[in-house]
């Protein structure tokens, strides 16, 4: 099938044309980088030179000159609502990577994002691709948008305890600490190397954008805060829940178990996950403890924030989209070491 990459010179993007490059029903046609245009994918990303030795990124409008079958597009927020109307319009499917189309109520983005929606008659058609809690709705989705690192991690360590009724839907407290890739390319005071070398720093406190997705997910109110660590890539996460009546650790592993039997990119460990376990695969490795001396469930979680946190989730629910073998281009080991 003929693919656009659009916004393809940032990290995102990066990857779904590192991961198309290896799928047998992948063909990307043009990879647009608006900055880069004119400029070869080799020479701005050597690591791919093997895979596109010849192509040339293109400006964004481009993606309209060439039949297309589907669009990923990897554009920050915002971005994406001005394009999407028209693919679609076309009749071309849109794998977006970005928060455009995420959320359902349209006062949320003003909330949240500070702007109201600009194509908020989309809203209602997007399916939301956490595949492991929306397989069901992708078959033939016309407009998938892809959910941010955070909420993904945060909602499969969580989910199933709430969609069961064991702990409690509010005081839910959720820390996670993301490699440096999830704030993108762009520079900032906090990404320079003699601040971000041994050092953490906790970020976007109170009012994170990911917590209304997360909220929306799991339908529970929470306490999110994230935190920047000195990694290129890879995500951890540590949620606390009260439990609402008398649960063990042995029986929070079997509902995750139970939740996750037949997901191939959820693995189920009984130690903690650590950081680096998925990272280089599609893997979400999820884990749970349960103190009984007070009450908490402690849910686990960690993933490769550039593919299972972005490229690579893309890539599974367009499979599954298209009627394809969910695990299609996908990597299902981490690298070790």
């Amino acid at each position: 099938m003929r693919i656009a990459v659009v916004g393809a010179t940032g990290y995102a993007g990066l990857e779904v044309l590192r991961l198309a490059a290896s799928h047998p029903d992948m063909d990307v046609v043009v990879a647009t980088g608006e900055t880069n245009a004119g400029k070869s994918v080799a020479a701005h990303a050597p690591a791919l030179a093997g895979l596109f030795p010849e192509m040339i990124y293109q400006p964004t409008k481009s993606v309209f000159d060439v039949a297309l079958d589907t669009a990923f597009v990897a554009l920050p927020h915002g971005k994406s609502q001005a394009l999407v109307p028209d693919l679609r319009a076309r009749g071309v499917t849109v794998v977006d990577l970005g928060a455009d189309f995420r959320l359902k109520d349209a006062q949320d983005y003003v909330e949240w994002y500070g702007a109201a929606h600009s194509a908020p008659e989309l809203l209602a058609d997007a399916v939301y691709a956490l595949v492991e809690r929306h397989r069901g709705e992708l078959p033939g989705a016309g407009l998938i948008a892809v959910p941010g690192c955070y909420p993904t991690a945060s909602s499969l360590a969580l989910g199933p305890f709430l969609d069961r009724g064991l702990v409690e839907a509010s005081g839910i407290v959720v820390n996670a600490l993301s490699g440096v890739s999830g704030a993108g390319r762009a520079t900032a005071d906090r990404l320079h190397f003699s601040r971000l070398a041994s050092n953490a720093e906790a970020y976007g406190l109170l009012h994170h954008r990911h917590t209304i997705e997360i909220q929306r997910e799991i339908n529970a109110e929470l306490l999110f805060t994230p935190h920047l660590v000195p990694v290129a890539r890879g995500m951890l996460v540590t949620a606390y829940a009260r439990v609402r009546s008398p649960l063990t650790s042995d029986e929070a592993l079997e509902v995750l178990r139970a939740a996750y039997l037949h997901d191939p990119c959820v693995v189920v460990v009984d130690d903690p996950p650590t950081l680096k376990d998925p990272v280089g695969s599609n893997l979400c490795f999820v884990s749970a403890k349960v103190d009984v001396r007070t009450g908490w469930l402690v849910a686990m979680s960690s993933l490769d924030n550039l593919i299972k946190g972005a490229a690579g989730q893309a890539l599974q629910a367009w499979n599954i989209a298209k009627g394809l073998p969910e695990t299609a281009g996908l990597p299902l080991s981490g690298v070790t070491p």
